[in-house]
């Protein structure tokens, strides 16, 4: 991360924070003028986050995850605040950027510690850097995380059957249950259940 990316990412957390709401991401992409994008994704804050805002905010922190969400009122009330400040520091130096805020949708990022236990039983998916027991492909429950590892039960494996044959052993087992070190994560995503 450049220091500008990192100069920025304090500035939408701070903002974020007085707002009762957290810097899911935030990507600045593009090399200058019409192309360059800065896109943040934002939240509701979760209950630990909100511990220092006070009223409605805190009220609507603490609500579960798939409860409350990141409204367009608190899009544009980020949008207005970040941008302004921004501009008034020249956090992003040169020529002109587009600035897109939005919630992190249904398919949200996980990317801190923190996350994965917020979403502790929520169908996710995981990608790894190395593989993990042969695998860097994941989908299962979020069971949350210990010293450094991400729990994941997993969803039984669909295998397709050859005419005629039985279907292999893996394709019957149980639920299994998988360990991956956080720094191991390259990817993951929750997976929207309807």
């Amino acid at each position: 991360m450049s220091n500008i990316e990192q100069h920025v990412r304090e500035i939408a957390e701070r903002v974020a924070a007085d707002l009762g709401l957290e810097v899911v991401d935030a990507e600045l992409r593009g090399t200058g003028g019409k192309s360059r994008m800065l896109r943040v994704f934002i939240d509701k804050a979760s209950a630990g986050l909100a511990s220092g805002v006070a009223g409605d905010r805190a009220h609507a922190a603490s609500q579960k995850p798939e409860q409350s969400g990141v409204t367009h009122e608190d899009c544009v009330a980020f949008s207005n605040e970040f941008g302004t400040i921004l501009d008034a520091e020249d956090a992003i130096p040169g020529a002109g950027y587009t600035l897109e805020v939005s919630s992190p949708g249904l398919d949200r990022k996980l990317v801190k510690a923190a996350d994965y236990e917020r979403f502790a039983g929520q169908l996710a998916k995981v990608t790894t850097r190395e593989p993990v027991d042969g695998r860097r492909n994941f989908q299962g429950r979020l069971k949350g995380i210990e010293g450094g590892q991400v729990a994941l039960a997993l969803e039984e494996r669909k295998t397709k059957k050859v005419k005629g044959k039985p279907a292999p052993p893996e394709a019957t087992a149980a639920t299994q249950a998988v360990k991956i070190e956080l720094a191991n994560i390259e990817k993951a995503n929750l997976v929207p259940e309807f």
